[in-house]
Parts: C-alpha cells; sequence; structure tokens
C-alpha cells in the first residue's frame, strides 16, 4: 500500500503530499505519517523548508467522519491529541513550511494548512471549518485564525461552518497568493527559492522567533529578538551578507551540515 503522506527531498526543500485521493480524508494513519514525517525531517539540518499538498483534487477535505462515528469520550481525547501532535510538528518545524492549496481545504486540514507559514491557493481552494455541522467544535490549532483574519471574520467561519472561495481568503490575509492551478507549482517554486536565497541559519532563527511570538508578551518577545540578532554573528552570514552587499553581488552563504 502506498504511503499516505509521500515525501520527497529535493535540493534542501521537502515536498509532502497528502496521498490519499481524491479528497486525502485524514484518519490515523495519515496522523501518524505527518507526526513521524516532520519529527524526522526537523532533526535533519540539511532541510530548510517544506511544501504540504493534496493529490488528486483537494487539499484535504477534512476529518474521515467514519473514523468520527464511532468514538466515544476517551476515543476523541485520543484521536483530537494524535491530530494535535501532528499539526503541531508542522507548526513548530524548525525550517518554513509552505502550503499549496490545490483544492478544498476543510476542518482538520484548514487547520494544518494554518499551520503553516505561507499558504499560495489555486482558484479552485475553498477554506472552512465545517465541524459545529456535524456536532462538534473546531479546536486545537482553529486558535490560529482569530490573530490571522481577526475575531469577526473567524467566529464567521468557526460558528456557521460555511466555507470561502480563495479570492475572499486573500482579501482576509488568510492566504498569501491566489494563482491559476498550472500556476500553483511553479509559484510555490518560486516562493521557496526566494527562502533558500537567504542566509540558512537566519531563517531558521527568524522561525523561531515568529514561534516564539505567538506564544508570549510583547516585552518578551523583543528580548527574544535581540538574543537572535546577536546569535546570528555566531555563523558568519551577517559578514557575508554585509560584504555580499557592498560588493552589489549575490550573497555566498554556506549550506547547511
Amino acid at each position: 500500500m502506498a504511503a499516505a503522506l509521500q515525501c520527497e527531498p529535493r535540493d534542501g526543500v521537502a515536498w509532502c503530499t497528502l496521498a490519499r485521493p481524491p479528497l486525502n480524508l485524514i484518519e490515523p494513519g495519515l496522523i501518524g505519517a505527518i507526526r513521524e514525517t516532520f519529527q524526522a525531517l526537523s532533526a535533519d539540518r540539511t532541510i530548510r523548508a517544506a511544501v504540504v499538498t493534496g493529490s488528486g483534487r483537494a487539499f484535504t477535505a477534512g476529518m474521515d467522519v467514519h473514523v468520527l462515528a464511532g468514538l466515544d469520550v476517551a476515543g476523541a481525547r485520543a484521536l483530537i491529541t494524535a491530530l494535535h501532535d501532528a499539526i503541531e510538528a508542522v507548526h513548530h518545524a524548525p525550517f518554513p513550511v509552505v502550503a499549496a492549496v490545490n483544492g478544498p481545504c476543510l476542518g482538520a486540514g484548514f487547520e494544518l494548512a494554518l499551520a503553516c507559514d505561507l499558504r499560495v491557493a489555486g482558484t479552485t481552494a475553498t477554506f472552512g471549518l465545517p465541524e459545529v455541522r456535524v456536532g462538534v467544535p473546531s479546536v486545537i490549532e482553529a486558535a490560529l485564525l482569530p490573530p490571522l483574519v481577526g475575531p469577526g471574520r473567524a467566529a464567521e467561519l468557526l460558528l456557521t461552518g460555511e466555507a470561502i472561495d480563495a479570492e475572499r481568503a486573500l482579501s482576509w490575509g488568510l492566504i498569501n497568493q491566489v494563482v491559476p492551478a498550472v500556476e500553483l507549482t511553479p509559484t510555490v517554486e518560486a516562493l521557496v527559492a526566494k527562502i533558500l536565497a537567504a542566509g540558512p541559519t537566519a531563517v531558521r532563527l527568524q522561525k523561531e522567533l515568529m514561534l516564539r511570538w505567538r506564544y508570549t508578551d510583547l516585552g518578551t518577545a523583543i528580548r527574544y529578538g535581540i538574543n537572535a540578532f546577536a546569535a546570528a554573528y555566531a555563523s558568519g552570514e551577517p559578514a557575508e551578507g554585509a560584504a555580499a552587499f557592498l560588493a552589489k553581488r549575490a550573497p555566498k552563504f554556506e549550506a547547511p551540515r
């Protein structure tokens, strides 16, 4: 049987595809695969970015309702804890993660996309949290939604269960770009190339800071930044970056090892 998550590292970028077409419904096997894959990638210093997308016509239409139907209270707690652990492994990856949203992005799949740092969507993509329509609240990484789009817009998605299209998601600041389906992969490749052109250590320090900013107060966040700025100088990247700028050339950062 093919893996539920297919991951191919290419030139420092891990291209990860949810592989349960046509809708890539989330079930325990896929949950475990996401967690294990991103834990392994996070331990690999040569990985500088990752892309998550879906096979078939969806990014993922969310949780397989057949899995939800048979749960009791203990089973529900175990399932949602495992799902959180998997999505948190994506969210806390030490490198940038880009969601290439190629179609419907719903429920737990939406939470997976929210855990990514950047989101590029095809014009057919839709975004929604329909959980209340099947009798459960949207939880865990749905908490990332209000800071991103504002409490009012988040409440509309959370309380109605209705989905929005890609253009509306773009206007809300939920996604970074909307492109025709045929341009989704090259657009993501171009975005990742910009990340790879930056200092590898600087990008990792920036990702760490972005995570810390989400969990702390402003004063503490600023102090973390002071430490990160100083730590960057241990890598040699600031010296090369400044020299390249003054010489009007592209910087030559060392590849991570």
